[in-house]
């Protein structure tokens, strides 16, 4: 469910990650409560340009930077160009991610670099372009999408836990050090989520589910819209699940 309003007017998102799926829902989600949107992808600028169509139908400006969030040459550009194009990001939605799974043992460290430099220092680079912002308005928000198994581990996806495990650092410390300046930040923890391509039907999957369906990407962008809020004022340093009660 989509709740369309003018909460967030006169604030910019950027979002690493929102040519589809749960960044695409995010994109649009905060679009109908006023948001302008940056929206980012690697190489399906088809996708892209049908988000910001997207946003702009919402009646919100869109901005679609292409680049890939691994490379902080590429980052530097595209917040730069964010930045000139909207003169503040107000909120940073830090969603990129790349998720191999691999034996640990035949995981080369060129996977290892492009998951980490994708999923976690893309955040480092995004929160330093966009912070100094948020901090003279007095006002901002930094939402990372982490995963059930952030904390626990991914099975085969030791590079993917660490990407996760790191941000959900990266969370509490900013939250700690930018909580007196008006910035609150936050994680969100998505559980199975009906993305292109995924099977909604397989009954091993659902029974570990206790509402017994997969979420929609819209169930996850409702809970970041929430922290993008001004509502979520007093929420800060948390992981919140959006997993349908399945146990983490």
């Amino acid at each position: 469910m989509t709740i369309k309003d003018s909460a967030l007017a006169g604030k910019t998102a950027f979002i690493s990650g929102s040519g589809r799926n749960i960044g695409r829902a995010i994109a649009v989600q905060l679009a109908a409560r006023g948001a302008n949107v940056v929206i980012n992808g690697v190489s399906n600028r088809d996708a892209c340009d049908e988000t910001a169509r997207m946003v702009e139908a919402e009646g919100a400006q869109a901005l679609v930077v292409m680049g890939n969030m691994g490379d902080a040459n590429a980052i530097r550009s595209m917040t730069d160009a964010a930045l000139e194009r909207f003169g503040t990001i107000d909120i940073l939605v830090n969603n990129a991610a790349v998720r191999p799974h691999r034996p640990y043992l035949e995981t080369p460290k060129s996977e290892w670099d492009e998951v980490i430099d994708t999923g976690l220092t893309a955040a480092f680079h995004t929160s330093q372009a966009f912070l100094p912002g948020m901090v003279e308005n007095g006002w901002g928000r930094i939402i990372s999408m982490t995963g059930m198994k952030a904390i626990k581990g991914y099975f085969e996806g030791a590079p993917i836990s660490v990407a996760k495990h790191g941000l959900w650092g990266l969370t509490k410390a900013l939250a700690t050090e930018f909580g007196p300046q008006g910035v609150t930040v936050n994680a969100v923890s998505p559980g199975q989520i009906l993305t292109e391509g995924r099977d909604g039907t397989d009954p091993k999957k659902l029974a570990p589910i206790p509402v017994g369906y997969m979420g929609d990407p819209e169930d996850v962008a409702a809970v970041v819209t929430f922290l993008a809020s001004p509502e979520s004022r007093f929420v800060t340093g948390q992981m919140i699940g959006a997993n349908g009660g399945q146990a983490t």
